[in-house]
């Protein structure tokens, strides 16, 4: 797994839209984006917590910084094939994610033996206080379906939407499958625009014209809610029996 991107910084902003939208927006957007180099993938993920899930706590909060941790694969993979360890931070609305590539087989010896060979020992000495200083464990599985775009004259500029957002809590091995429980119930669509600088005039007019407007949305941060919320639910019509 060489030559591929271990660090990126960029302004990331999401937005909630129906299947609609986002066909009438593809339509407004026209000539100004071009399918990505990796246009369609299925984005695998495992999140690791803390037993009280202080990480997921904690960003739901808003704080100026937070962080998490996960391992992901883009599409289900096998034991040999490679998948990224990543470490994502946010400062004042200005994220940073820094990952490692490994074989998940490697992934696992990693995690029993602490032992891994990568091309950048700084970023893993980063992974490794990460997981020792927070006890962290598998957390939640989460997959969707993205398509990916760019700017045509501007690469940096990229608008990723993602569909079928599922997950489960138990069985939190990438190479376990993609299934799980829906997350919405009407098929929305979760929508970033990624960027370093400021948005196109073009992309801002297309929103404005839609009004479609921003929302603060963590995938990890809002399918534990739902999951929590869940499981009090079910706690209260025991009770109630």
């Amino acid at each position: 797994m060489a030559n591929i991107q271990e660090v990126f910084e960029r302004k990331e902003t999401k937005y909630v839209i129906s299947r609609q939208q986002y066909e009438e927006l593809l339509k407004r957007l026209g000539n100004n984006i071009e399918p990505d180099v990796y246009p369609t993938n299925t984005n695998c993920s495992v999140y690791y917590d803390t037993a009280e899930f202080q990480l997921v706590s904690r960003s739901i909060e808003k704080p100026l910084f937070k962080q998490k941790l996960r391992v992901r694969s883009y599409n289900v993979p096998t034991l040999e094939d490679g998948i990224y360890v990543e470490l994502k931070k946010k400062y004042k609305g200005v994220g940073n994610k820094r990952r490692v590539a490994v074989k998940l087989k490697d992934y696992y010896d990693y995690l029993r033996t602490g032992e891994l060979e990568t091309d950048n020992p700084i970023i893993k000495a980063e992974i490794d206080y990460c997981f020792e200083y927070y006890k962290l464990q598998p957390a939640l599985y989460i997959a969707y379906d993205r398509k990916s775009y760019c700017a045509t004259k501007n690469p940096g500029f990229r608008l990723t939407f993602d569909f079928d957002i599922r997950s489960r809590v138990d069985d939190l091995r990438l190479e376990a499958g993609d299934h799980g429980k829906l997350f919405f119930d009407n098929g929305e669509v979760v929508m970033e625009a990624k960027n370093l600088g400021a948005f196109p005039a073009w992309f801002v007019e297309a929103l404005s014209k839609m009004k479609i407007y921003p929302t603060s949305f963590s995938k990890y941060g809002y399918v534990y809610q739902q999951r929590f919320n869940d499981i009090v639910n079910k706690t209260k019509e025991e009770n109630v029996r």
